[in-house]
Formats: structure tokens, C-alpha cells, sequence
């Protein structure tokens, strides 16, 4: 059986669970359980907390996992990302009290809050930048007004924490973070593991993209195919009038009111939008 963890609680844990059962695995606990096992699919679905999904990973008893790249990186386990997953994305950012600090050079000397100890501390040596590294398990926000620290280091989403805590973002972006399949090396290439990837890709093009129906006069197609031109190539046929045709393309999201509008004006009629569920490409 493939392992696979998930984080058990966090801003990771429900997108987790809710990606892998639109990938066809059976994830969603009916209570606390700690395992659930998948026999149609031949996986074990554990749930760890997020922080250890890393170290169980790199350490060979967990086959696969999904955690942050955060804490991929500051876990220093032997595990890599094998597949960006789209969600949960943040950066990690170092702040200070407001006006006080400019770029990476004025934390010299000083102190540092984080969570995130080994990540600070590599990127701070990467820069050649001499300051100490204070650890602090949450809430690194107070340690500024506590006299615990002169300057923090974390994950930074919309800023509203910080800015409340009377603290400005300074300096370069330390980490663009995101939740990442990660597994060990010695199992990139293996088959099971890219039956996992597949699904997952299937389940992110099912979520960026709709299926776009319509009919169109054949001297229209033209400029209708120029609005969706598909993921690769729009699917045409002709109906009983054979001066009309059927077109089946795959649009953006994003996009697929603004596509329905052009194709309206293009002459396009019986426009009908579809949502996917999974796919393969």
C-alpha cells in the first residue's frame, strides 16, 4: 500500500483532503481517525501533524505527503517536492516596527523571531547577514513589543496581523510558499507515484478550466476558433444543416463569461457551459 500523509489540522488540512477525494481517494475521516485505507486504490491515508509530515517522509516510513514548502524547507529532512499544488500560497517575509527598518542589511546585529529557525538561519547565512535567530513556536507578532526580539520572520498572507501589531514587511521576499506533494528522491520515477501526480494534475485542470458547447455558421468559424482555441485543439462537428457546426473547447475559468460574451457576438448560439469534475491530458 502507498502512504500518504496529510496534515490532520491547519489551514492545509482541509484543501488537502478535499483535493485528494476529487482525485478519487477515499480521504474524508468520519471522525478522528488516524488512518483511513484506500483498498480500491491502494493507499493508506494517515494524518499527521504538518510539521512532521516531513520528517516521516524523508525518513522512508511515509511514501508521499502534503505539506508546505515552508515547512518542507525549514524541516531539513530528506524529502523533496515532487508537484506544486496551487493552494495555500503565502510568502515569508521579515518585518519591524514600522519606519524602522529598510532592507536585509539593517537586521545585522540583531535579533530574530521565527518559527521557522533552520529556513531563517539558511537564508540569513546565504546573505552573509550575522544576526541570532530566536525561536518561538507561534505568535512571533509580540515578541517585538515583549523585548523578546527586534525583528520577526513568518509567513505573511494578507499583512493585516502585522500591520494591527503595529509591524511593516522590510526587505526581500525570503520564500514564495505554496502546499507541495513531497516525497523522497529515491521515489520520483516510481509508477505509483506518478499515478498519484496524474491525479492531482487532473484535478487542477478540472478546477482552472470548463467545457465551452455552441453552435456556429461555418463562416463564422473562424473568428469563434480564435476565442477558444482549446488546451490544445477544439473538438468540431458538423450538424444537420451542415452550414452550422458543433465546437466542444476547453476555456479558463476565469475567463468563460468573457468568452460567452465574444462568441455571442460572433454569432455563436446554444452556448453551454460545463464544469469538470477530473481530467486527464
Amino acid at each position: 500500500m502507498l502512504r500518504i500523509a496529510v496534515p490532520n489540522k491547519g489551514s492545509l488540512s482541509e484543501p488537502a483532503i478535499a483535493m485528494l477525494t476529487e482525485a478519487g481517494y477515499k480521504a474524508r475521516r468520519r471522525g478522528r481517525e488516524l488512518v483511513i485505507r484506500d483498498e480500491s486504490s491502494g493507499v493508506e491515508i494517515f494524518f499527521l501533524r504538518p510539521r512532521d509530515i516531513a520528517v516521516y517522509v524523508g525518513q522512508g516510513t511515509i511514501h508521499l505527503g502534503i505539506t508546505g514548502r515552508d515547512l518542507l524547507l525549514d524541516s531539513g529532512a530528506g524529502a523533496v517536492e515532487c508537484k506544486s499544488l496551487g493552494f495555500a500560497r503565502s510568502r515569508f517575509r521579515f518585518a519591524g516596527s514600522a519606519g524602522q527598518f529598510q532592507d536585509l542589511s539593517d537586521i545585522a546585529g540583531k535579533r530574530v523571531a521565527t518559527s521557522y529557525d533552520r529556513l531563517v538561519e539558511d537564508y540569513l547565512a546565504d546573505h552573509e547577514v550575522d544576526a541570532a535567530v530566536v525561536h518561538l513556536d507561534g505568535a512571533v507578532e509580540s515578541s517585538i513589543r515583549l523585548g523578546v526580539a527586534d525583528v520577526i520572520a513568518d509567513v505573511v498572507e494578507t499583512g493585516s496581523t502585522l500591520r494591527a501589531a503595529g509591524l511593516d514587511v522590510f526587505g526581500p521576499t525570503l520564500l514564495e510558499s505554496e502546499a507541495v506533494l513531497i516525497c523522497r528522491p529515491q521515489m520520483l520515477e516510481d509508477e505509483r507515484v506518478d499515478v498519484v501526480r496524474r491525479r492531482l494534475d487532473g484535478v487542477m485542470v478540472a478546477r482552472s478550466y470548463m467545457v465551452v458547447d455552441y453552435n456556429i455558421h461555418e463562416r463564422d468559424l473562424e473568428a469563434a476558433l480564435r476565442i477558444t482555441p482549446g488546451f490544445d485543439s477544439p473538438t468540431i462537428s458538423p450538424l444537420a444543416d451542415t452550414t452550422w457546426m458543433a465546437v466542444r473547447s476547453m476555456v479558463k475559468t476565469e475567463d468563460v463569461n468573457n468568452v460567452m460574451d465574444q462568441l455571442h457576438a460572433e454569432g455563436a448560439r446554444g452556448i453551454i457551459v460545463t464544469a469538470l469534475t477530473a481530467s486527464r491530458l
